[in-house]
């Protein structure tokens, strides 16, 4: 059986490793155009071949693929507005092109050999981007006020400095979170199918003599039930992703009030 984690490695693409290239500020570093780098330009390119597509040619009574489109916009925008409140519309740009690419690289993987969202490096600038905008919007909305985020009011006086820095230890907590919910749902998934599909090829070849017959109609329905599986999660954590960028975002611009 193949080795289940060999999908998930890096690997330069033939002709475009550059070698080492030293380049100002950043130094020396190792420069090359990567399987990883592809999924996400192809990725790009979808999203943004899509958004096109649907925009083009709009109708006052859309087809099938304005339909999907207007309604993945409609999802975010409802998802921003009840979540963060009426200045939801700002920061729906930021929340549903996030949600688009995460979702075009979590599906596109299901057809490629190699899943960026399944890489740390790609889900972890993903959740610090999401966590710079929200400190950077909390300390120009808020000021120095930002800093009641970690005394909360509501619990008594003499457990508001535990309750705080619980609260402080929390906050820094999740770019963290965000990384590792993406990357360990996309990878834990992929390795899965991984492992049922080679029961399924070793049963075909015949490796597993009679006992291949047997483990095969299981294996077949496995991989099958995980594949579709799969394509549900793909959807699931690219939505959960936004709803958590919505909340996180809702924690600043609401400081002081409740929407």
């Amino acid at each position: 059986m193949a080795d289940p984690l060999h999908q998930f490695q890096v690997t330069p693409l033939p002709g475009l490793d550059f070698g080492e290239v030293t380049l100002p500020i950043v130094g020396t570093v190792h420069l090359a155009f990567t399987n990883s780098h592809l999924a996400m330009t192809i990725a790009f390119v979808v999203v943004v071949g899509f958004l096109s597509l649907v925009t083009a040619g709009a109708k006052v009574v859309p087809g099938r693929l304005q339909a999907v489109g207007e309604t993945l916009f409609g999802m975010i925008d409802g998802l921003t507005s009840s979540i963060i409140g009426h200045d939801g519309k700002k920061y729906f740009p930021f929340v549903f092109t996030v949600f688009l690419f995460i979702l075009g690289m979590n599906l596109l993987g299901m057809f490629l050999s190699f899943t960026a969202t399944s890489q740390l490096a790609v889900t972890a600038t993903f959740g610090l981007i999401t966590f710079a905008l929200v400190v950077i919007i909390g300390i120009m909305k808020n000021g120095v006020g930002f800093l009641k985020l970690f005394w909360p009011t509501g619990a008594p006086l003499v457990m508001r400095p535990v309750v705080g820095l619980i609260e402080f230890f929390s906050f820094l907590l999740r770019p963290l979170t965000l990384t590792l919910r993406l990357f360990g749902n996309m990878m834990g998934g992929h390795i899965a199918l991984k492992v049922f599909a080679g029961f399924v090829a070793t049963a075909v070849i015949g490796a597993a003599g009679w006992f291949g017959v047997l483990i095969f109609p299981l294996a077949m329905g496995m991989t099958i039930g995980l594949t579709a599986l799969e394509f549900l999660v793909a959807f699931l954590q690219a939505f959960v992703f936004a709803v958590l960028t919505c909340i996180y975002l809702n924690d600043v611009v609401n400081l002081d009030h409740a929407h």
